[in-house]
């Protein structure tokens, strides 16, 4: 067998060093792999838990806009001033229940896990988490010790609203704890420099802030930068702004587990009291562009905003703006804002590409001020974030301060029915106290409340008596003239008295020369008669054509029936006036029933007369009343001089620029004329609807639909459409706005950061 010789190879070595240096600088690349893999899935995890907690926060935030409004509200109510009720009002349980409203404390509802419906599933997310103490999520302004810095008697500084004042310790304590509403906070001299800082021109001028002094409880502001139009953003409208500032951080509650830093988000929180100034104002469903008879709107001119719960907008109409809480439909021959909206105005991106279409940038004059942007015409309170439009709708009890019990046991320092029932705002009220008889409802007696100097009301109200002329008291005002058998002239009508201590006998609206004897008054036994004279009273009883009764008032003659009248005060406090039946109590001549709404020939009428000069009234002034109101007579055609300060904008609606008292009247039915049905009737101001939800079906007395500028005549027969002529237009500053009048809330939430300001 023969064998090969063995393959012989060129001598070698291993480098231990090499081999060394090459595993370590390999375990080194792979360390430093591994170590930036970890880093990275770190970053990654803590962008997720910062999205997760912003989620989370959003969904809180909104969950307080739409919690807090509601506390408010019912901290105003009877007995949230009990143990009972308090505690849930609290920031701290606002706070609280916004954590539960958001789900904030799991990364998936238990309702979706179902919806999954896989087995054992497990979430190993670093956010969740109990969030069972509030107090380190929510905090107040730094230095300062619980949930939120409110904003009264005091300058936060840059960023923070204008402050207001409150004078009354408890409410201002008591603005800490919860969200307190009330009257007495106003603006004061505190809120001035922050007011008049607010420029819109660009050339210094103050379009804003009014002097704190003759407008403290309502001011002129800016609008916010929001999209819900019940003003376009940085006009100027008239509230008040109540505001509480505190710091929100979800994540601070565990940072000890989750290694995460944060920075506080500081937010205000404003709910803004806006009295209603548009020129249609509405929570229900509304109808624009005709008449119940079908006949299309004529000679009707509608400037500035209007805002409606639901709208339809039928025929060719031209709206400037329109606000909604719900749904809109527009007819292809209609526009808003110069705009077509036949299709669905709130379909994802219409907007977007309404302002691409726009010059955004470039300013445009609205109403003599500058303002810069374009603003989308139609606009729904659900599109605007952490935003939300409340309007204050008490429906049929707004016009019946008889509707409710005295609340007690408050939290604010104003309650609720004081603050929602105009009935209840009232200066002076009128009552029918007693009929005839129980078969005979004819009212012969009203009772007469009013306030004093002071500002307090009289505590014995005077009675006025419809039926007698023969009294044996003399009734409060009336002054004596003459002697027995003397003479007196009067220039006007008025009411005078005649008689002593056995009596006296009255005769009311007489004129010129009046002989003080029996043989003018009758027979009178009285031992000293002397006579009286009195201006002639305001509130009379009239029995209308078809046989219904009213009460009558005379707006005219109540500020020469007050100034005869010791201690009651001038028509600029007794400003307001509510017609009521008391039918709280009953007996034998006592009113027992409450009218009915919608109003029926079966129950009293109120008629106004004499009512076109109001400028006695400084102030305004505003009638409420839960019967159906007959106006007779023109109503506040008289102009007068503006405040001082104040110079009305010249529009289309006013060319001249002329100042009328502002004035309000709240009725659920009126009708035009009291004699004769009138030719035509002409609307100037603002309309209004008291009236509850949205539905369509016109059969439903709980939920018509409400057409504003349909009119009736005195036989209740509707008014042609080319016999109504409208002019209305929108409140644009304070000393414009009515003593009594509708009240709306803007709840807002928004961030503060140092970049905004």
């Amino acid at each position: 067998m023969k064998t090969s010789p063995a393959r012989r190879h060129k001598p070698g070595y291993i480098s231990f060093l090499l081999v060394l240096s090459t595993g370590a600088i390999l375990s080194a690349l792979m360390f430093q792999t591994y170590r930036r893999a970890l880093s990275s899935q770190v970053i990654e995890s803590q962008v997720q838990l910062r999205l997760d907690y912003s989620e989370k926060e959003e969904a809180i935030l909104r969950s307080i806009v739409a919690i807090t409004p509601n506390r408010a509200m019912r901290a105003m109510q009877g007995d949230s001033d009990t143990d009972a009720k308090r505690s849930s009002l609290r920031w701290q349980d606002i706070f609280t229940e916004s954590l539960a409203m958001a789900n904030s404390r799991s990364s998936i509802s238990s309702a979706m896990v179902s919806a999954l419906s896989i087995p054992n599933l497990k979430t190993e997310n670093a956010g969740d988490a109990a969030l069972d103490d509030p107090s380190r999520i929510f905090t107040a302004l730094p230095s300062e010790t619980g949930y939120v810095s409110v904003g009264i008697n005091r300058n936060l500084g840059p960023g923070y609203p204008v402050p207001l004042t409150e004078s009354d310790f408890t409410t201002s304590a008591r603005d800490g704890i919860y969200p307190i509403i009330s009257d007495s906070k106003v603006y004061g001299t505190l809120a001035q420099t922050g007011l008049n800082s607010a420029t819109l021109n660009g050339d210094g001028t103050n379009t804003y802030g009014l002097p704190v002094g003759t407008y403290s409880e309502f001011n002129r502001l800016k609008y916010p930068n929001i999209n819900f139009g019940y003003a376009k953003p940085g006009d100027p409208f008239v509230a008040k702004r109540n505001w509480w500032a505190f710091s929100v951080d979800v994540a601070d509650h565990d940072d000890d587990r989750t290694l995460l830093a944060r920075s506080k988000r500081n937010f205000v929180l404003s709910i803004y009291e806006i009295p209603s100034q548009l020129s249609i104002s509405a929570a229900s469903f509304m109808s624009f562009g005709q008449y119940a008879s079908g006949d299309a709107w004529q000679n009707v001119n509608i400037e500035g905003g209007m805002f409606v719960g639901k709208a339809e907008v039928v025929g060719n109409r031209a709206l400037d703006t329109l606000a909604i809480r719900r749904d809109l439909t527009v007819s292809s021959g209609s526009t808003i804002g110069g705009e077509s909206f036949a299709g669905n105005p709130f379909t994802p991106g219409d907007r977007e590409s309404y302002m691409n279409s726009k010059d955004a940038l470039k300013p445009v004059s609205i109403s003599n001020t500058t303002t810069a942007g374009t603003f989308f015409p139609v606009s729904r309170a659900s599109e605007s974030g952490r935003a939300a439009f409340i309007p204050i709708n008490r429906g049929a009890d707004f016009f019946d301060r008889f509707s409710h019990a005295a609340e007690s046991n408050v939290l604010s320092a104003t309650r609720w029915n004081d603050y929602t029932i105009g009935a209840l705002q009232c200066a002076m009220r009128v009552d029918i106290t007693q009929v005839q008889s129980s078969t005979d409802r004819t009212p012969t007696m009203l009772k007469f409340s009013y306030l004093l100097a002071d500002g307090s009301r009289v505590i014995s109200p005077m009675e006025i008596d419809l039926n007698s002329s023969i009294s044996t008291t003399l009734p409060m005002g009336y002054v004596q003239v003459s002697n027995e058998g003397g003479s007196y002239f009067f220039a006007g009508p008025v009411d005078v008295a005649y008689g002593g201590d056995a009596g006296y006998t009255f005769i009311k609206g007489v004129s010129e020369t009046v002989i003080f004897n029996d043989a003018t008054f009758g027979a009178n036994t009285s031992s000293s008669k002397k006579g009286y004279w009195r201006p002639r009273c305001p509130y009379e009883r009239t029995i209308l054509i078809g046989g219904q009764m009213c009460v009558s008032v005379f707006p005219e003659r109540i500020t020469p029936f007050l100034s005869a009248i010791s201690g009651a005060a001038g028509p600029a406090i007794n400003h307001s006036l509510v017609v009521n039946v008391d039918y709280t109590v009953s007996g034998l001549n006592q009113t027992s029933a409450k009218p009915s709404i919608p109003c029926t020939t079966n129950d009293y009428g109120v008629i106004l007369k004499e009512c076109a000069n109001l400028t006695p009234f400084t102030k305004g002034f505003s009638l409420v009343t839960n019967l159906r109101l007959y106006i007779g007579d023109d109503f506040n055609t008289v102009a007068t001089t503006p405040p001082a300060g104040y110079t009305p904008a010249i529009t289309p609606s006013n060319p001249t620029g002329r100042f009328l008292p502002p004035c309000s009247l709240f009725t659920p039915e009126k009708r035009y004329g009291v004699d004769v049905d009138p030719f035509a009737v002409v609307l100037g101001g603002q309309i209004g609807s008291l009236a509850k939800g949205d539905k369509v079906n016109n059969a439903d007395a709980d939920a018509p639909m409400v057409r504003p500028l349909d009119s009736k005549a005195l036989s209740g027969a509707a008014l042609a459409a080319n016999r109504i002529s409208v002019n209305l237009s929108q409140i644009r500053h304070p000393a414009e706005v009515p003593p009594i009048t509708m009240m709306n809330w803007l709840v807002l939430l928004e961030e503060r950061r140092k970049e905004y300001y």
